[in-house]
């Protein structure tokens, strides 16, 4: 009786090798499992299975994990407005986990013997792989076929040639990875420090010139309604939005940063969405949120953002950061306005409740309510008076 691998699929070139290898040289049964966290469409997951079944697998699996990202994951992301080195909206890093968690159940049910994951050696997700593996499932042996032979994408193609197995090579000269929260691509392009990707790497085309007005309604911090749509979960107000936004080519970046095994890494993505939400909230903060809330939410979610990137994202401190993130969102409930156009986007206002710009206790620049100029006169005094004892005991010269 042949033993059993579970192979995490998404149906590109690295996986397919994957399958061919694990049943052509190991002589393993492959179990195939693609975990869905929100960026393929019913036709492309019955594509992905038809190529997994073509690729000779003995079983396939779609697992639909993307209300358990949103709810686990991605809405802290957005309380915390988390962009990675200010750019990049943590599409793959954030996704990478769930999809490690939902596999390894999946083969500590089946009672895999194997799990395989088609990582190189040179990236980011053979750590977050392996990581939750080793937590999850210890006693399951881990296979790397890409990583262990150090394959080029050319040897893996040549590779499926003979075993004939028909691959549009030309659309594989760019690796993408869908998601929710983002779509990253991978080329040789950004092999390069100066290289930018050419248009028709982007998944997402320009169709839309037309500039067009939207309203997001935010309740507690999550999106919850577009223009006069109430929509019954974050997840389908996110997918409309990428809907909305996307056609625009909102949100194409190049993010370049430290892999968590210490060489510099340069990705190319494009998160429609995930760019104007993270904008809107965080406006709609400025206005209802105080000073003190907004710098503590600054330091503790670039904290989480970089844990998470790092495929830590079941250290305890994680959900101790989360607690703290959910109870800021108290009052971060209103609408926010913004204009897309193509390429870009702009915030143009909110309205909210708890706006604590209120005309009730002045107007910045103009006028004041609630206090008097005597009273800024002795504020002023007093609020410096350490700086001027520092000063004048140390004769200091300004």
């Amino acid at each position: 009786m042949k033993k059993k691998v579970v192979l995490a699929f998404s149906g590109g070139l690295d996986t397919s090798y994957c399958v061919k290898y694990l049943k052509e040289e190991k002589g393993l049964e492959v179990h195939s499992v693609l975990v869905n966290t929100g960026g393929f469409s019913e036709e492309e997951l019955q594509q992905t299975e038809k190529r997994a079944y073509d690729l000779g697998v003995a079983q396939h699996t779609n697992l639909d994990e993307t209300e358990y990202y949103y709810q686990s994951c991605i809405k802290y992301l957005i309380f915390g407005n988390v962009l990675k080195n200010n750019t990049y909206p943590l599409s793959v890093s954030a996704e990478r986990v769930t999809q490690a968690m939902a596999i390894a159940r999946h083969a500590k049910a089946l009672g895999a013997d194997y799990v395989a994951h088609g990582s190189t050696g040179a990236g980011n997700d053979q750590v977050r792989f392996d990581m939750i593996f080793h937590i999850m499932i210890p006693n399951i042996e881990i296979i790397t076929p890409i990583r262990d032979m150090k394959l080029s994408r050319e040897e893996e193609i040549e590779y499926l040639k003979k075993h004939g197995v028909e691959y549009d090579f030309v659309k594989a000269q760019y690796s993408i990875n869908k998601g929710i929260w983002g779509t990253s691509v991978g080329g040789k392009e950004t092999l390069t420090s100066h290289q930018p990707l050419p248009e028709s790497a982007y998944p997402t085309q320009l169709t839309k010139e037309q500039p067009e007005r939207v309203t997001l309604h935010f309740v507690k911090g999550e999106l919850t309604g577009i223009n006069d749509k109430v929509y019954d979960s974050p997840v389908q107000a996110i997918q409309a939005l990428q809907g909305i936004a996307g056609p625009f080519a909102i949100g194409r970046d190049i993010h370049v940063g430290d892999t968590i095994i210490g060489i510099k890494g340069r990705v190319g993505f494009e998160a429609a969405a995930p760019m104007v939400i993270i904008k809107a909230h965080h406006t709609l903060e400025k206005h209802v949120l105080t000073k003190w809330q907004l710098y503590w939410k600054d330091q503790l979610a670039t904290w989480y953002g970089n844990w998470l990137h790092e495929g830590q994202f079941i250290d305890p401190t994680m959900r101790n950061i989360e607690t703290f993130l959910q109870d800021t969102q108290e009052n971060v409930t209103g609408k926010v306005h913004i204009l897309l156009a193509p390429y870009r986007f702009q915030v143009e206002g909110i309205e909210s409740e708890h706006d604590l710009m209120s005309s009730k206790f002045g107007s910045y620049g103009e006028m004041n309510n609630a206090w008097s100029g005597e009273d800024v006169k002795g504020f002023s005094k007093i609020f410096g008076n350490q700086a001027m004892m520092y000063h004048k005991i140390n004769n200091t010269e300004l």
